[in-house]
């Protein structure tokens, strides 16, 4: 009942002894998550005690990886020195890496994107600027609340932090194998696409529901996807029906001309490909629960 992520994974934390690392790690061990490690090259050799759990410090990835066999790694590093970080773990060939940094530079998104390309794709990248990813009952690695939801039928994948954790709250009494969420940079790692074709090939997720915003061509390319790839039920949401054409709105890449990337083409797109399409959150979350329990 996972893509990606599951009770097995072993998950080191990069910036795990800033503040904000050291928040989010406690609250990932919370949840259950396998946290083996973190990663600081001026305090290799360390340890920071996590309720009683002591998690110890490596200098790199590499190092971490030899250690503990970690196959996840987190990124909670500030801006300016995302892209090393992630350089380092995409070189250190680790499965998974979820960037949670936001306000990255598009052109470092770029740089370690291409990086991974180069090195044959074997790290896959989630985010920048996301909430993460989390199999609940299972693990949690990001800043999804834990407790919002419980294990399910559902694949949830959004470029929205908030509207993830609305979706999940909305549709937790039926549950959720995974949830993604990718972010909303003009440059991600995992899109759209890459987790509709996960949830199809899951044999545990029965529906998947995915939430879109207003700006680029993802979701029209995601619709397309649907089309011919995906045999489930797809649910969607797009993000931004009141936003006035041509204005910025929230992420970097939500930008409307003309037409093109407003809420309105999206919702078309989806619906010509057989998506079912709720104009709010709560309606989507209807729209889900109608299908799997009628």
């Amino acid at each position: 009942m996972a893509i990606w992520l599951n009770k097995d994974s072993k998950v080191i934390v990069q910036g795990m002894t800033g503040a904000t690392g050291v928040k989010h790690t406690k609250l990932m061990l919370g949840d259950g998550t396998n946290v083996v490690g973190g990663v600081n090259p001026r305090k290799a050799g360390q340890s920071v005690d996590f309720d009683g759990t002591e998690v110890p410090v490596f200098g790199t990835v590499k190092e971490a990886i030899e250690k503990t066999g970690a196959d996840v790694t987190v990124i909670f590093v500030p801006e300016k020195f995302t892209k090393d970080a992630v350089v380092e773990a995409i070189d250190a060939e680790i499965p998974l890496a979820v960037v949670i940094t936001e306000g990255i530079a598009v052109h470092d998104s770029a740089s370690f994107w291409a990086h991974a390309g180069k090195k044959g794709n074997k790290t896959r990248i989630i985010g920048p600027n996301c909430p993460g990813i989390i199999t609940p009952g299972q693990s949690n690695v990001g800043i999804i609340p834990g407790d919002i939801t419980k294990p399910g039928r559902i694949g949830l994948v959004s470029k929205s932090g908030t509207l993830t954790y609305q979706m999940m709250y909305e549709l937790r009494d039926i549950g959720f194998s995974t949830a993604v969420g990718i972010g909303g940079d003009p440059i991600i790692g995992t899109t759209h696409i890459d987790a509709l074709a996960a949830f199809e090939a899951d044999p545990d997720t029965d529906l998947i529901v995915m939430i879109g915003e207003i700006g680029g061509d993802a979701e029209e390319r995601a619709a397309a996807f649907i089309e011919k790839n995906v045999t489930k039920p797809v649910v969607g949401y797009v993000a931004g029906f009141t936003a006035p054409e041509g204005k910025t709105m929230g992420h970097a890449g939500a930008i409307v001309s003309g037409s093109s990337g407003t809420a309105q083409a999206k919702k078309e797109a989806l619906e010509a490909a057989g998506v079912k399409v709720g104009k709010t959150p709560s309606e989507t979350a209807r729209l889900a629960r109608a299908i799997l329990v009628g």
